[in-house]
């Protein structure tokens, strides 16, 4: 909605301020020629997203290269603690 611009202090020979009956007749025009959308644009929601975001196969290789990290991470940290399979698995010397 457009507004005019209005001073805090009014000046001589300035612009003149419109009137409170003025204001509210813009404001209630405004209001009558507004009419609400059914629903939410995905269509202009996925248009904003895609130009304001990293393209897909930056998204998709950041994340395969963090799931790497995070694999190799627990490998270490799980045979560093003998956890599960990647433990040094027990062998019996001599007879049973």
């Amino acid at each position: 909605m457009k507004v005019p611009y209005v001073e805090d202090n009014a000046t001589q020979g300035g612009p003149v301020a419109p009137s409170e009956s003025d204001v509210a007749r813009m404001v209630r025009a405004d209001v009558e020629t507004w009419k609400p959308r059914r629903g939410p644009d995905w269509d202009d929601l996925a248009v904003r997203i895609g130009v304001a975001g990293p393209s897909r196969w930056v998204i998709y290789s950041t994340a395969s290269a963090a799931l790497v990290i995070i694999l190799f991470a627990a490998f270490l940290v799980g045979s560093w603690l003998h956890i599960g399979a990647l433990a040094p698995q027990p062998t019996q010397l001599g007879p049973h």
